[in-house]
C-alpha cells in the first residue's frame, strides 16, 4: 500500500466540501497538501477523481465517488480498530489466559479462577498448566497472559511479584517412625528411603536443601507425578518433600498423609505472579494481577492449609 490515511481523509473532505479550499479550512492543512494528496491517489489508483472547475472548486467523477464510499468505509473501519484496542487496553471485559505450574495448579488455580469471573461477570479465564520452562515459553511467546509460580530460575525478561511464602515440609505414611513428630530435620532422614518429584525446578530446590543439610538423599523412586510421589509416600516407609500445602491429608488413594515442618534455616519457596517485562499490560490484566495480590497472601492462599496447621 503506497497511500495514507491522511491522504485518503484529504480526499474524503475534498470530496464531502467540493473545494479543496473548503476542505484545507475545515481540516487546518494547506492547500497544496491537500492537491498532492489527491494528485498521489489519482496516480496510484490510475484514475481521474475530480473535474478541476476553475474558480467553482472541484466535482466527482464517478470512478471517484465509488472510491469516495469505499475510502469512507475504510476510515470507519481503521476507526474501529482504535476503538477495539482502546476497548481491550482499558476495560476489564474479555479472555485472559492464566498458566500455572503444574505442581500448584489442582489447589490454586480453579478456585482463583472461578472467583475472578464471578467478581467480573464480562471475563473469561482460560487456563493451562506446565513446569517452569513451558510457563516462561508461553509468556514469551503470549500465549498466556500471566502465570501463577515460583520464583524458580526466572530470566531477566519475566517480571515477578511475590505474594507468599511457602517452606518447605517433610511428607511421610501415617506409620512413618516420625510421623507425630513436630519438625523434622533432614539430618535424621538420612538413612531413609526418599521419593523424589522429579521435575527440572523442583529437582533443584530440593537438591539445595539437602547439600544445605550435608545430606545425599537415598533416592528409592522418583516420579514426574505429585499425586504418584505423595501416593507412594503414604503407602510406604519413604519420604519425601514439598512446599505446597493441600487442604486434604490423603493421597488420591486414601491413604493418609502427614506433612511435618521441616526444621532448620532452610530458605522457603515464593509463590507469585509472573508476567513478560517492558510490555504495556491489558486493564484485564493489571486487575487480574491485583485480584491475585489480594487473594494469595501468607495467611491464606486458595486451596492450601493455614501457616502452622498440620496436617
Amino acid at each position: 500500500m503506497r497511500f495514507s490515511f491522511k491522504q485518503l481523509q484529504y480526499f474524503v473532505a475534498t470530496g464531502e466540501e467540493a473545494s479543496i479550499r473548503a476542505a484545507a479550512t475545515k481540516i487546518g492543512v494547506s492547500e497544496p497538501s491537500i492537491s498532492t494528496a489527491i494528485a498521489h491517489l489519482e496516480s496510484e489508483f490510475n484514475v481521474q477523481l475530480f473535474v478541476r472547475h476553475h474558480a467553482q472548486g472541484v466535482s466527482l467523477t464517478p470512478a471517484g465517488r465509488l472510491l469516495l464510499t469505499e475510502t469512507r468505509d475504510v476510515l470507519d473501519r481503521a476507526e474501529a480498530l482504535y476503538t477495539a484496542a482502546d476497548e481491550l487496553a482499558n476495560t476489564i471485559t474479555g479472555k485472559i489466559s492464566v498458566g500455572s505450574l503444574v505442581t500448584l495448579a489442582p489447589m490454586i488455580l480453579p478456585v482463583l479462577a472461578q472467583t475472578f469471573t464471578s467478581d467480573n461477570a464480562q471475563t473469561r479465564v482460560v487456563t493451562s498448566e506446565d513446569n517452569q520452562d513451558g510457563l516462561i515459553a508461553a509468556l514469551r511467546n503470549a500465549d498466556i497472559d500471566v502465570a501463577l509460580t515460583y520464583d524458580m530460575q526466572l530470566p531477566d525478561d519475566i517480571e515477578f511479584t511475590s505474594l507468599a511464602d511457602l517452606p518447605a515440609h517433610v511428607i511421610v505414611g501415617a506409620s512413618h517412625r516420625l510421623a507425630k513428630r513436630k519438625n523434622v530435620k533432614l539430618t535424621e532422614l538420612a538413612t531413609d528411603p526418599y521419593v523424589l518429584l522429579d521435575l527440572p525446578t523442583s529437582r533443584e530446590y530440593f537438591f539445595s536443601l539437602f547439600r544445605q543439610a550435608g545430606v545425599k538423599p537415598m533416592i528409592a523412586s522418583r516420579s514426574q507425578s505429585q499425586d504418584v510421589v505423595w501416593a507412594t509416600v503414604a503407602n510406604s516407609n519413604a519420604y519425601s518433600l514439598r512446599n505446597v500445602r493441600p487442604r486434604t491429608n490423603c493421597a488420591l488413594d486414601g491413604q493418609p498423609i502427614i506433612s511435618i515442618p521441616l526444621a532448620g534455616d532452610h530458605a522457603p519457596l515464593h509463590l507469585g505472579i509472573a508476567v513478560l517485562a517492558g510490555i504495556r499490560k491489558r486493564t484485564l490484566v493489571e486487575t487480574f494481577q491485583r485480584f491475585c495480590c489480594a487473594r494469595i497472601t501468607n495467611s491464606n492462599i486458595p486451596g492450601m492449609t493455614e501457616i502452622g496447621s498440620r496436617k
